[in-house]
């Protein structure tokens, strides 16, 4: 018997601890156009934390909890060690009504663990450490979903060294199965350049990056003279090159000035909803996920779909995590037709 979804979301699982503290300085680096600012601690310190918080996150783990709050038939695609850690992820999905039936369990590697620092409370931005562990084990084995029947991938980050063979199996077995993809890419395939996606993007329904993402992906793919920093800090600039590589629809978040969408036709433009700011972890999820769950919701409508992005995560940075502040879709229509 086949299984109905929605959507799957496919990529990391791990467990979160959030670490608060005002040791940290935060240095200006405009210079380097994919980093532009860093963060420094006093060599040899020992660093107190003032809070700590602790949850569960990763882009799929994240992503198919919003889903499944927004109403969607929702199933995750993962890499979990047989730990307590694991255990504690798959609890919590099933918890949220996610089907848990694809998680993969690694008896060699231990449950991803993040690390997420927080050093200023004035715009609660964070710098993230990463063990990917079993996420980096992560087998795409499409005989193994030939019996689903889904509407759309949502692809995350991907890890470890088969990540680029994983990647190949997903999107080959989205197009045998005429199932759309939305795609949020990681490090791993940004740092990999536009020479290597470009099969992917051309075969991408929806691509999803913040502005940092964008700007590093679009330098791997143009010629030195259209370097151009103040044409590259521009999210308008870095919409087309982008959408002319593939996509049908790229969208591009830019923290506090919104987010744009151009589908080849017409560019769009949200305005964040205003909420107190305590948190910036899983809000990139947050977005991406209201969106594509407005996509199909309101089906294809590009403008309502980008408010329901923006109501999803204006609610996930006024609490702390990064699934605590994720809507149900009676909240967030309700949040969409009070402002």
């Amino acid at each position: 018997m086949s299984k109905n979804f929605d959507v799957i979301s496919l990529g990391g699982a791990v467990e979160d601890i959030i670490f608060y503290t005002d040791k940290g300085k935060i240095i200006p680096t405009p210079q380097d156009l994919t980093a532009q600012r860093v963060v420094a601690f006093e060599y040899g310190a020992k660093i107190n934390a003032k809070e700590i918080a602790f949850g569960v996150g990763g882009g799929a783990a994240n992503s198919a909890v919003a889903f499944a709050r927004l109403g969607l038939k929702t199933a995750v695609i993962a890499r979990l060690g047989l730990d307590d850690a694991g255990q504690k992820i798959r609890r919590a999905l099933k918890k949220e009504k996610v089907n848990t039936d694809y998680l993969q369990g690694d008896s060699a590697q231990r449950t991803g663990f993040s690390l997420i620092v927080v050093v200023d409370k004035r715009d609660y931005e964070h710098v993230l450490f990463a063990n990917r562990g079993a996420n980096e084990r992560l087998v795409f084995n499409p005989a193994k979903y030939n019996r689903l029947d889904c509407r759309w991938l949502h692809v995350t980050s991907l890890s470890g060294a088969d990540w680029l063979k994983n990647l190949k199996a997903i999107f080959a077995f989205a197009g045998q199965q005429n199932i759309k993809v939305s795609w949020n890419p990681g490090n791993l395939q940004l740092q990999a350049g536009k020479k290597v996606l470009a099969g992917f993007l051309r075969a991408t329904q929806v691509l999803s990056l913040n502005k940092d993402e964008a700007i590093e992906l679009v330098i791997s793919g143009i010629k030195l003279g259209r370097k151009n920093p103040n044409y590259l800090n521009r999210p308008l600039y870095l919409l087309n090159i982008l959408q002319e590589w593939g996509p049908k629809i790229v969208v591009i978040t830019d923290g506090p000035k919104g987010a744009w969408v151009y589908d080849g036709k017409k560019i769009y433009h949200q305005k964040i909803f205003k909420s107190k700011v305590i948190n910036t972890l899983g809000v990139g999820d947050a977005f991406n996920s209201g969106f594509l769950a407005g996509l199909m919701v309101e089906k294809n409508n590009i403008g309502s779909a980008l408010k329901w992005g923006m109501a999803n995560s204006s609610t996930v940075v006024s609490k702390a995590g990064a699934q605590a502040g994720l809507l149900s879709r009676s909240e967030l229509l309700k949040k969409i037709n009070h402002r």
